[in-house]
């Protein structure tokens, strides 16, 4: 446990530090970031006797951020065609095409790249100051509510969420959790009070904005983090690495804030 905090700490201060980049900075680091969770899942589906096809997840990866910044977020979507595309042809012109092999060829595209691209997007947002709290409670959201979950769940104890998934995750865990990830948004919306000036707080989500982002991310964040759950018992895993002491790989630490930033991408083009 001491280790997994100590590591914890160490992960807060360096995103501290990333969000402090400039907006194109902060979406290279966290391309780099999403192609190592993208690596870990392929190779996780690769353990579990899976031909997959993966080259197409990197060519959309390089292209995301250039297309971006040249033209907007919409140019990820016919991206994502094309690779779907070629994934497809590959497979389909084998000597044994199967399609568990499309699917899971896949599977690390809609639940990695898509979301990682989701996040890319959110830190290209044009006001330095709306990135920086947007990006906040897309970290802050999941994590508080994965640490509240920790220790509600080791505290408390009782029933299982969702044994056949996770044996160890409980009811009472989820719940701590889901109040963590309130907590988390409120935390983010009351130092974006204190730091952001009048301009910038008519841009941002309002009070009960952050509270519904808050309820409606902690449930995502735990539908995330039961999916990788799901994955690693398929392929017979633990952790997706061991990159982190204590915490697994990068997966292992992303796998609720990529669910979380799809949210936050949807509310970004739906309500801001």
């Amino acid at each position: 446990m001491k280790q997994r905090i100590v590591t914890g700490l160490l992960l807060v201060l360096l995103l501290v530090g990333l969000l402090c980049l400039p907006g194109w900075g902060f979406a290279i680091a966290a391309l780099i970031c999403i192609g190592f969770a993208t690596w870990e899942e392929y190779h996780a589906l690769t353990l579990a006797g899976h031909r997959v096809v993966s080259w197409p997840a990197w060519v959309v990866l390089i292209g995301s951020v250039p297309l971006t910044r040249m033209l907007d977020s919409r140019s990820l979507v016919p991206l994502m065609a094309i690779c779907m595309v070629c994934m497809s042809i590959q497979i389909l012109f084998r000597d044994e095409p199967d399609l568990t092999d499309l699917a899971m060829s896949a599977l690390p595209i809609l639940t990695v790249v898509l979301p990682g691209l989701c996040l890319v997007a959110l830190s290209l947002t044009e006001q330095k100051a709306v990135e920086v709290v947007l990006l906040c409670l897309t970290f802050a959201v999941p994590l508080l509510g994965d640490t509240f979950a920790l220790f509600v769940g080791c505290a408390v104890g009782g029933r299982k969420l969702c044994p056949p998934v996770s044996p160890n995750k409980t009811v009472s865990g989820a719940l701590g959790g889901l109040a963590g990830s309130v907590i988390g948004a409120m935390i983010v919306w009351g130092i974006s009070l204190i730091v952001c000036n009048g301009p910038t707080l008519a841009k941002l989500p309002a009070w009960w904005e952050y509270l519904m982002l808050g309820f409606l991310g902690g449930i995502v964040g735990q539908v995330g983090d039961l999916f990788a759950s799901l994955v690693k018992r398929h392929s017979g895993i633990k952790d997706f690495s061991n990159l982190f002491p204590g915490h697994g790989g990068m997966l292992d630490r992303l796998d609720s804030v990529l669910f979380m930033a799809v949210l936050m991408f949807c509310y970004l083009n739906i309500a801001v």
